[in-house]
């Protein structure tokens, strides 16, 4: 058994290692070349989000390990070559307790938080901004209707007019601008079909429905630049729908709010290039 007590150590060890390797590799606001966790919050939800995905691992991790050994125990004791005479053993009473009230326990364990969750994503607290996010085919529009509920489109920059730093297939030429520690109430709809808004390190994902309004919410707690994309299958352009999140502080985003006002009032809402990007596929 001395074997066997050894790889579970290792099993423990090498999970301990690939959690802190996720948490080093993700990025906060965007993916990171090699990820293998979730991106680091930029929003209490996505915190939280996190830690219910750690707190899975776990559990995850344990069963696994669990149903290992034992697997162990029966092969190397109960073989025949070991155990020639077997068990006619057929009821075990504490056993069968136990396999029943453990399990139940560990779904209620499962399911406080993640109600929990589900309310803190879906009832949100009150709001101290709303921007209205329409998808298109395959650009973003948003509006600002608190603060002169003026509208602009976002769409994707070719990969020829990226500047160093800016992600590939993720940046946008106008983003939505947002004051850091507000809570944000995002409108979402569908000018055509069905999109998908999402944000990963906000914690956000919700479908944008012609017809309809859904409403999310965020809360960026530090300021800086924050990167999703259309996540729902919505025509030959899917992919080259990003959304761009950026961050700001109060003042500046007082002040963007009047630039924003007098340049989309005199462009009538409307990039230059919203037309040609619908039609247009982006390279």
């Amino acid at each position: 058994m001395r074997v066997f007590s050894r790889l579970a150590a290792c099993a423990v060890t090498v999970a301990g290692l690939l959690a802190g390797a996720g948490t080093a590799f993700a990025g906060l606001g965007y993916p990171s070349p090699w990820e293998i966790g979730l991106q680091q919050p930029g929003s209490p939800v996505q915190t939280d989000i996190i830690w219910f995905n750690d707190l899975l691992l776990w559990i995850i991790g344990g069963i696994v390990l669990l149903v290992f050994v034992l697997l162990a125990i029966i092969i190397v004791r109960f073989n025949a070559r070991a155990n020639p005479i077997p068990s006619r053993t057929t009821h075990n009473t504490p056993l069968e307790v136990m396999w029943t009230i453990v399990p139940v326990i560990i779904l209620v364990t499962i399911a406080v938080p993640s109600f929990r969750l589900l309310f803190l994503q879906v009832d949100g607290p009150k709001p101290d901004i709303t921007v209205k996010a329409t998808g298109h085919q395959w650009y973003w529009s948003y509006s600002y209707p608190d603060n002169g509920n003026f509208e602009f489109d976002s769409l994707i920059v070719a990969d020829k007019d990226l500047k160093p730093g800016q992600p590939r297939l993720l940046t946008a030429d106008n983003d939505m601008v947002v004051p850091v520690n507000k809570v944000v109430r995002v409108l979402v709809t569908g000018a055509d079909v069905i999109h998908s808004f999402a944000v990963p390190s906000f914690g956000i994902k919700i479908d944008a429905i012609p017809g309809r309004l859904n409403e999310t919410w965020f809360n960026a707690t530090r300021v800086g630049m924050y990167y999703g994309q259309c996540s729902q299958l919505c025509g030959k352009d899917h992919a080259f729908m990003p959304i761009g999140v950026r961050v700001v502080s109060q003042s500046d985003f007082v002040a963007w709010i009047g630039t924003a006002k007098k340049k989309y009032a005199s462009e009538g809402g409307a990039s230059p290039n919203a037309l040609a990007a619908a039609e247009t596929p982006a390279q």
